[in-house]
């Protein structure tokens, strides 16, 4: 789709046949960006401290005296808004994940990969925070390169194990963050003050998420989002013409030409600075058009932005825009395909609400127990074997009976009274008495009750099976 080019021929077109951080020797070529500045970079570090700042505080937000968010996967407790889930409830999470993908779609549609440059993890944590701290500690992009040319000086040595420990310090508080998220910030604190030889186990998975964490941040970088991130590659056939992407107006930039003292300027407004290759964090040129490696992150708006202010030109040579909007400066319409998205969309989200709003607090299933029949009692009575399965979706612990509904009997339980933990999933036995007199058929419709306290809270209805001499 280079549908910004001028000049369609082989020469121009050759950067499609090679990816930007590579080399002719196919080795990695390091991207040095320089220091992005500017009204949307502003913006950009604003809405990405507000993220962090959600990211970090959460797990020490609590509702009702329980985490606002769990998501422990090995003991299978999840707990969303302040709201328990169990497996039970995976319908559930299985429609929220089609929904998910598809507003992810028609996001994408709609507005490229707005998400990547704004709100994805990789890029606010590798641009906002880790990339600062390389500015802070080793200067902009010339001075970052003429470090890494130079012999290991004591400064030199100074300056770059003074990065990568605050990069691994900043690593491991991720690694320590998601893991609140999994056994929640109390277990964490535990875990913390305790006696490490106690948790071996724990501090070596910690250790080694933070250094995953360390590799992506400080050395696999732009690799993430272009050859690993699924999401980008997406992009290829989920945008068009119509979606808003970062976009250079090549009918008002091009022919591109420097600026010369005391000549008439013929050519376009780009003067072909490169101020925007500069700053691109992946090393693209944006006047190529949309490419894979392009992540949506405005450094190259602001950069060409000051440099329009400098040579007195309007602002917005490299903006939001769409494919048509550049080529026939039309505003921003719905298609028919992102008015289908929305339906389909708006239908996911009504069911994923009526759902959730018939959900009960505490779900019951009761089945005779598979490849067993009746059985008979010496006190002339017929017992059959039931399994229950309980699950308890609130934070209470919840005492639970049974009653026999149209079925003159008696219930019996295997063990223990039934007491649901909080959050939790209970399976229990029970037997269900009844005097052979009684019986009147080979199978006998009946309905369980099931009580918490004097609610009922739910009514299941099953069968007994009784002896065929029994019927009359």
């Amino acid at each position: 789709m280079n549908y910004q080019m001028t000049q369609k021929n082989e020469t121009q077109e050759i950067f499609r046949d090679k990816i930007s951080i590579v080399n002719k020797e196919g080795k990695r070529k390091w991207v040095y960006p320089r220091k992005p500045k500017g009204k949307l970079y502003n913006l950009r570090t604003l809405f990405s401290i507000f993220l962090l700042a959600v990211l970090f505080g959460t797990p020490f937000i609590k509702y009702d005296g329980h985490p606002l968010f769990l998501l422990n996967f090995v003991e299978r407790k999840f707990i969303l808004f302040g709201v328990p889930f169990v497996p039970q409830d995976f319908y559930l999470f299985g429609i929220a994940m089609i929904s998910i993908i598809v507003f992810v779609i028609l996001f994408t549609v709609i507005f490229g990969r707005l998400f990547c440059g704004w709100a994805c993890p990789q890029t606010v944590f590798l641009e906002m925070v880790f990339r600062k701290i390389e500015y802070w500690i080793e200067g902009d992009a010339s001075k970052q390169r003429k470090l890494n040319a130079e012999p290991w000086t004591g400064s030199k040595i100074f300056k770059k194990f003074s990065k990568w420990g605050i990069f691994y310090g900043i690593s491991f508080l991720i690694g320590n963050t998601f893991l609140a998220y999994i056994i929640g910030i109390e277990e964490l604190k535990k875990i913390v003050t305790d006696n490490p030889s106690n948790h071996l186990t724990g501090l070596f998975l910690i250790l080694l998420f933070s250094s995953a964490f360390y590799f992506v941040f400080a050395y696999f970088r732009e690799y993430a989002c272009i050859y690993v991130c699924p999401y980008g590659r997406l992009q290829g056939v989920l945008l068009d013409k119509n979606s808003i992407v970062i976009a250079y107006d090549h009918k008002r930039g091009e022919p591109r030409g420097k600026i010369r003292k005391a000549e008439e300027r013929t050519a376009g407004d780009c003067i072909d600075c490169k101020m925007c290759v500069d700053v691109c964090p992946t090393g693209i040129d944006i006047r190529n058009g949309t490419q894979l490696e392009c992540v949506n992150c405005t450094a190259c708006v602001d950069a060409c932005n000051s440099v329009m202010v400098k040579i007195d030109k309007p602002k917005g040579l490299i903006r939001y825009d769409s494919a048509i909007g550049i080529e026939t400066g039309k505003k921003f319409k719905i298609t028919p395909r992102e008015i289908g998205y929305s339906i389909v969309l708006t239908i996911l989200i009504i069911l994923q609400v009526v759902l959730f709003s018939n959900r009960r607090e505490i779900d019951v299933n009761i089945l005779r127990t598979p490849g067993l029949l009746f059985q008979e009692q010496p006190d002339n009575r017929i017992t059959n074997l039931y399994n229950i399965n309980l699950a308890n979706k609130t934070f209470k612990d919840v005492p639970v009976t049974l009653k026999l509904n149209n079925l003159d009997g008696e219930i019996k339980l295997i063990g223990n009274d039934l007491v649901l933990p909080p959050a939790g999933v209970t399976e229990g036995k029970f037997l269900v008495y009844v005097q052979r007199d009684k019986i009147k058929m080979m199978n006998t419709p009946f309905v369980v009750q099931v009580w918490a306290g004097d609610k009922l809270i739910n009514e299941l209805e099953t069968s007994f099976n009784g002896p065929v001499n029994s019927i009359k």
